[in-house]
């Protein structure tokens, strides 16, 4: 078995769908999961219909919705050439489910919300991707991602039971032949209510996959060569990395390289089962290769930007140290309000952490620090981060800039930056 995974960009449109079956209709093996991600920028879509259904906005909710609709029946009605083909009625199907739970839905939590309303991106995608392989030729079967993968009931970010998961992979999955499922979701295990991995997780669905069937291989199809240096929507210059060990890989995605999900390489490791990253507007390219061996080749500097961030300075009221106890609290509430910590720094009097308020809850947060400490913050700041740098690259990128931090190791240096 090889596991295929296509993000939204690799199926954005009719063409980019049709370019997936190439890919497959090329691919001498045929025992293949096709992993799908919700088709372009689908879901920032779907957080608006979810933003605007908690306001009670029901004018701007429904417009939202027609959106969803009409660019997903765009994609169909390229597609497909028998008006009367069944995608129409199965893509009308989920449609209605996604409209109904909207009117019966009482529940005003956001992250339960989501999780309900953002899978139909996926779930609309992986059943166009599936009709439309069975009419070019490629029989399949479609999974329902979420009878596949169980998870606990944290919303937004569930971890998986693997236990049960291995078991229902094990019985679902045809061996023998392609199926098409969608990433990022799953459901938890007492009231089947749909989950998600964390954004951007379809890496991770993948990835679980792989690991419960024993996989050759994982295949992520990108719109970039492979893992390049940096982001080339941030940096100019950019250097396609042909070969990742899975620490380097995992050192890169724990501080925020965007190509591959953090928790997508390890299951991956603990199996040996190797990560190709390639792009699917060139399938022939050899692109990176993430496994066992050497940790980075090219050996060059990598440059990674996290943009949106919190910095957040405390020192004790009185003056005293900054000891266990104190941060042991700080460290408590961060996980009570959910932050995500990208970095932290002390001093005998001063701590300072740097945040992804992915939650929304940074004012309980402050509220809560400045119970018991002096507290400063800034918004809106961008953390860099360069592995195996040189001086000359540190001194250049924050040249007539401002640094509010910087922490230096071996082989890596973190600047914050106030832009």
């Amino acid at each position: 078995m090889r596991i295929f995974k296509f993000g939204g960009a690799s199926v954005k449109d009719a063409d980019s769908v049709k370019n997936v079956a190439e890919i497959l209709k090329a691919t001498e093996d045929k025992n293949i999961v096709v992993v799908v991600s919700a088709m372009g920028k689908t879901t920032n879509l779907l957080e608006n219909v979810i933003a605007e259904y908690l306001k009670n906005n029901t004018a701007t909710c429904n417009e939202f919705v027609t959106t969803f609709k009409e660019y997903h029946l765009e994609i169909v009605n390229e597609l497909f050439e028998n008006t009367n083909h069944l995608i129409y009625q199965k893509t009308a199907k989920l449609f209605d489910k996604m409209v109904s739970f909207l009117k019966v839905n009482k529940s005003k939590n956001h992250a339960f919300v989501y999780d309900q309303v953002v899978g139909y991106g996926e779930l609309v995608s992986s059943t166009i991707v599936s009709e439309y392989l069975t009419e070019f030729g490629l029989k399949n079967e479609l999974l329902d991602v979420r009878k596949c993968i169980i998870t606990d009931d944290n919303h937004r970010d569930a971890s998986v039971d693997w236990k049960i998961t291995q078991q229902k992979i094990s019985e679902k999955v045809n061996t023998s032949g392609l199926s098409v499922t969608q990433g990022f979701l799953g459901s938890e295990n007492t009231n089947n209510f749909t989950t998600t991995l964390g954004r951007e997780g379809s890496d991770y669905t993948a990835a679980i996959f792989a690991y419960c069937l024993n996989a050759e291989s994982v295949t992520i199809w990108k719109d970039v060569p492979g893992v390049l240096n940096a982001d080339p929507r941030y940096f100019t210059k950019t250097l396609l990395l042909n070969r990742i060990s899975y620490r380097e890989a995992i050192e890169l995605a724990f501080y925020g390289a965007s190509v591959i999900h953090p928790k997508t390489l390890q299951p991956l490791q603990r199996k040996e089962i190797p990560l190709f990253v390639k792009s699917f507007l060139n399938p022939t390219a050899s692109g990176t290769c993430v496994g066992k061996g050497d940790r980075i080749d090219p050996e060059t500097s990598c440059f990674i930007l996290k943009k949106d961030l919190v910095l957040i300075s405390l020192s004790s009221l009185d003056f005293s140290f900054m000891m266990e106890d104190n941060i042991g609290d700080v460290f408590k509430w961060l996980y009570t309000y959910k932050m995500k910590v990208e970095l932290i720094q002390n001093s005998a009097i001063s701590f300072s952490v740097c945040v992804n308020d992915k939650f929304g809850n940074l004012e309980r947060l402050l509220a809560k620090l400045r119970e018991k400490f002096r507290v400063k913050w800034n918004e809106n700041v961008t953390l860099y981060t360069i592995r195996h740098f040189n001086p000359t690259e540190v001194k250049a990128l924050a040249e007539n800039k401002n640094v509010l931090l910087k922490q230096e190791s071996k082989e890596t240096v973190q600047l914050v930056i106030k832009e």
